[in-house]
């Protein structure tokens, strides 16, 4: 479909734009578009990509490559593909873009692969985690993580420690169906069984009757996977409500316990086991600069896989421009960022060739109290891991 630039004057002058003051427009400046919900129910993953990579390019001394940077936000306000390629279609022809980047919600990343592919612009996914949308656009590259890239580690880890039976309970959306997949397939191969597929609706307030299926069906546990925010106090609270947790029923999940809501949970995520590619208490060099980046930022961000996932993304940007010399190439910038590979706030990572999505190390958490705090513990490290999804 051609870019139609009078059908974007209107968006364009209704679209909420913020740009950051790195730098004033000059010749040389590298325009980064940055796509997420800044207002909305999901505002903070927003502000949370916003504060990763505005700290990313001031620990680089406020430039990229020697380039001048400017940021420029478009809010999405939650899950909308068709505001989304809006907003995604002005970056690229009124602002002229020289890099994408952000995306939480996989609809809104699919609707921009048309787009992305004509105009050989390379969009960096901050977040979005199903596997199948690198298969859409050469011009992605993914710097979060997939459901099968951190479910199948804990699937198998689940078997091991001698569960046969579990319930899988996800929210019925995109992700939530790689997640049962993901979950189903390896504990089955494991010689395990799902005694119950459950999947709930994304507007779900009342996890209440869910809490009540899972203990009615027999498991020893239950899989999770939630989008982030409300829904999971939501279910954590009807977990323990419903004497789930009371009755030996274990808790397995991702990103439930995310570091931007797990202070809410209170005593009731004590104990919550997930597997997951990043915790804000990783004891590596690299993630205390960045959690000192991040607080200089911004004091109110929080360190968790939002603000990482913008933090390696600009360091992919980063890498592309150095690779092009500042210029407008993006098949010469994603053959450069097919080859990287670079030591992350969250581990040695690196860079599918073939998929663009990140390759990086799974940890096994446990929610536990340090110094007053709930912290995702990181109790064993699975190895590197890809993302079991993709197509062979």
């Amino acid at each position: 479909m051609p870019l139609n630039r009078r059908a974007l004057c209107g968006a364009a002058l209704a679209a909420a734009a913020f740009i950051h003051p790195f730098a004033q427009a000059q010749d040389a400046t590298i325009k980064v578009g940055i796509v997420g919900p800044f207002s909305g129910p999901f505002a903070h993953y927003g502000s949370l990509f916003k504060a990763g990579a505005e700290a990313y390019v001031a620990s680089q001394g406020g430039k990229l490559a020697g380039k001048t940077v400017e940021l420029i936000y478009r809010d999405t306000g939650g899950p909308n593909p068709a505001q989304t390629r809006v907003l995604a279609q002005e970056l690229i022809v009124k602002h002229k873009v020289d890099y994408l980047g952000g995306f939480v919600f996989t609809p809104n990343a699919l609707a921009v692969a048309p787009l992305i592919e004509q105009s050989k612009t390379p969009a960096v996914i901050f977040n979005a985690a199903t596997s199948s949308i690198t298969e859409k656009s050469e011009y992605f590259v993914r710097t979060s993580y997939t459901l099968w890239q951190v479910t199948v580690p804990l699937a198998q880890w689940a078997a091991k420690q001698g569960l046969k039976k579990i319930v899988t309970a996800v929210t019925d959306y995109g992700p939530g169906v790689d997640a049962e997949a993901a979950f189903k397939s390896e504990f089955e191969k494991q010689g395990g069984t799902i005694v119950e597929t459950i999947r709930m609706p994304i507007a779900t307030t009342d996890f209440g009757p869910f809490a009540q299926r899972i203990r009615a069906s027999g498991a020893q546990a239950v899989y999770t996977f939630l989008p982030g925010g409300p829904p999971n106090l939501g279910f954590v609270r009807a977990y323990n409500e419903n004497g789930l947790a009371k009755a030996g029923i274990q808790f397995l999940g991702t990103a439930e316990t995310d570091e931007f809501d797990l202070q809410k949970f209170g005593d009731s995520a004590l104990g919550l086991t997930t597997a997951f590619h990043y915790s804000g208490a990783h004891d590596s060099p690299q993630n205390k600069a960045f959690v000192a980046a991040l607080k200089k930022q911004d004091a109110s961000a929080v360190a968790n896989y939002a603000s990482v996932g913008a933090w390696d993304g600009m360091h992919v940007i980063h890498k592309m421009i150095e690779a092009t010399a500042g210029r407008k190439d993006g098949a010469k910038a994603l053959a450069a960022a097919r080859q990287l590979q670079w030591e992350s706030p969250r581990g040695p990572v690196r860079i599918d060739p073939k998929s663009r999505h990140i390759t990086q190390n799974v940890y096994l958490r446990k929610v536990e109290k340090q110094g007053g705090l709930l912290v995702n513990a990181e109790m064993q490290s699975f190895g590197p891991q890809v993302d079991f999804g993709l197509s062979p």
